[in-house]
């Protein structure tokens, strides 16, 4: 992005830099597609004929969250900043934290890797029952617990307490995260019981647009708690790339007149945060496997966009199929989906059907 400075992201190019670092990416169903023909990949050249169209998508909104790539893919634009805690949540608001929620304490308060700070402070938090919070480069507010110290439900609605009740004006922030995790002294592991709860988007998204509209809206993934599940009406969760590509196959071969937006997981989650440019390019190729299977779902009456939400870079034409340029704006997705149900609507964005 040409405003990479601004972010501290300057030489960040996730597939690019992931391509170098393990010497070319083959992804042969990517880059039929046209992946190639977008920016220079090493492994994946250019293809005269691409199947699909292609093109990159410039973002106008403030920020590099999930939160923000989403609402923007949606068609609406956050001219406004999220909180961020770089150096941990104020005195103030964990004092709050304390006297809502009534944990006696807490560990933490400070930016940090999910995976680190439960190996830091996994036996304190054991011995004391006291929650661990954190944040990280995002707009988010953590809470790690062991399942068997504080249950699930306690965890979450802990969470709620501090969606609800703490985190009013001032603060905006985009995503309250539960944490849990299980295991022994030195051998803790998250578990796949995350729950987030998430800011309501602050205009109409295309979601809003298409359930109002009577036309089905499903999410897959983490695709709802971004929307605090506005705008869909049927919500299916996957915890993993290969549970969220089958749940898309069973969704595509039997819903019709739907949007299915879906998310998957382990790119970031896994791979682009623990800055493991190997185990992405892995993930990337068991995806590309996965392309074919989908592709034979679709007829004449569906689209398929693949994109990203935002870069994690764990390194620090044909007559049929255009080149669509760089575009403006993430919101040209959510402007193209309404115009591809025929919804009226005053979405940001271009479409580019």
């Amino acid at each position: 992005m040409p405003d990479a400075a601004a972010y501290y992201d300057v030489g960040s190019n996730t597939l690019g830099n992931i391509a170098r670092k393990v010497k070319g990416l083959t992804l042969p169903n990517l880059r039929s597609l046209g992946l190639g023909n977008i920016i220079d990949i090493q492994g994946i050249e250019p293809v005269s004929f691409p199947t699909g169209s292609f093109g990159k998508m410039a973002e106008k909104s403030k920020g590099k969250d999930s939160t923000t790539g989403h609402w923007e893919i949606a068609g609406i634009h956050v001219d406004f900043d999220f909180s961020y805690f770089p150096t941990g949540f104020p005195d103030e608001m964990m004092g709050q934290f304390l006297e809502l929620t009534g944990c006696r304490g807490y560990l933490g308060n400070k930016a940090a890797s999910g995976t680190e700070i439960i190996k830091e402070l996994g036996d304190e938090h054991v011995r004391t029952k006291f929650p661990i919070v954190y944040t990280s480069a995002d707009s988010v507010f953590q809470i790690a617990a062991h399942e068997d110290v504080i249950p699930l439900e306690q965890l979450y609605e802990i969470c709620k307490i501090v969606r609800e009740k703490i985190l009013v004006h001032p603060y905006i922030v985009g995503r309250v995260i539960a944490r849990p995790f299980t295991g022994k002294s030195g051998e803790y592991k998250r578990t796949t019981n995350r729950k987030d709860f998430s800011i309501e988007p602050h205009q109409t998204t295309v979601l809003d647009f298409l359930y109002d509209a009577k036309i089905n809206t499903v999410s897959v993934g983490k695709v709802n708690e971004l929307f605090a599940n506005r705008g869909i009406v049927q919500k299916e969760v996957s915890k993993s790339n290969a549970e969220g590509c089958n749940i898309l196959m069973r969704l595509a071969s039997k819903l019709q007149n739907s949007l299915i937006f879906a998310n998957l997981v382990d790119f970031d989650v896994y791979y682009g945060h623990r800055n493991d440019p190997v185990g992405f390019a892995k993930a990337l190729r068991e995806f590309d496997n996965f392309l074919p299977k989908i592709l034979d779902k679709l007829d004449e009456t569906d689209a398929l966009v693949l994109t990203a939400d935002h870069g994690n870079d764990p390194t620090t034409a044909s007559t049929d199929h255009k080149d669509l340029g760089t575009r403006s704006s993430f919101a040209d997705i959510g402007k193209t989906v309404a115009d591809f149900f025929k919804v009226d609507n005053d979405l940001q964005g271009k479409s580019f059907l």
